[in-house]
């Protein structure tokens, strides 16, 4: 009885740490203390470090060499090896999809589509609810698109890709917000325009129909751009203005270098 009541602490520690992470309602690099998630989850010290070492083995924790653990940060370089991951694991499962997709399926993806357009983007609305609800649609929409492909491993690879990638798109969209409100506003309107672009209904739209009409090339292409425009607002919002990069544009990884 000790032993599963142990075992049910560490998974609830893990399961809240974990979702405040990906949520980033603890921020990319933040530190963790033991006394003070203790306080704020109310779990002991043995099942909070478990969860910990847990987090860790994801990635999404760090260890600190005599300084604890910290979520685990965020920057560019990981954002554009994570565009690269996506791509090989995402682009063949769209593929599958698309060729085995029935009417069911294509029911799943407009009516996913439709619950996505009916959600506020982060530069309409910053707030928790609303983040949280686009959030949410949005997964479900790129999740409803592949949900014909059968390949499990490619499937388990991209929801660790997805839930790595859902804490860099939830900061970008934060970030520009909180530099704004603490008065670095140098480069704010082209961040949020880079993140209202990215976060556009119509890139979806495009490529939802894509999809259903079976057109490979212009999917493939779609998905490419879509995957791209993460890095695009991230070059806005940690390089100030940016500038005109070609950081919207990932090259794919089977394309001649």
């Amino acid at each position: 009885m000790q032993d599963d009541e142990h075992s049910t602490k560490t998974e609830a520690a893990y399961r809240l740490l974990r979702r405040d992470i990906l949520t980033t309602r603890l921020m990319p690099g933040a530190p963790l203390k033991l006394s003070v998630l203790r306080n704020t989850y109310g779990v002991g010290w043995t099942p909070l470090r478990e969860a910990l070492s847990r987090l860790e083995a994801e990635r999404l924790v760090t260890a600190i060499s005599n300084r604890g653990f910290a979520v685990a940060p965020v920057s560019r370089g990981e954002l554009e090896d994570l565009a690269r991951a996506r791509m090989v694991v995402e682009i063949p499962l769209l593929l599958e999809s698309m060729d085995k997709g029935d009417a069911d399926w294509e029911a799943a993806v407009v009516t996913a589509h439709y619950r996505l357009s009916r959600c506020k983007i982060a530069p309409d609305d910053p707030s928790d609810d609303a983040v949280d609800e686009w959030d949410e649609k949005h997964e479900a929409f790129h999740t409803a698109l592949l949900s014909a492909a059968t390949s499990n491993w490619l499937l388990r690879f991209r929801s660790t890709v997805s839930d790595q990638l859902r804490r860099h798109h939830r900061f970008l969209g934060l970030s520009p917000t909180m530099k704004a409100a603490a008065g670095q506003k140098n480069g704010y309107e082209a961040a949020v325009a880079a993140l209202r672009e990215a976060m556009a209904i119509e890139h979806h739209t495009a490529l939802m129909e894509a999809a259903l009409d079976r057109d490979v090339e212009r999917a493939k292409k779609l998905m490419i751009d879509h995957i791209g425009y993460t890095l695009h607002v991230y070059v806005h919002t940690e390089d100030g203005s940016g500038g005109k990069l070609a950081a919207r544009t990932v090259k794919s990884p089977t394309a001649a270098e």
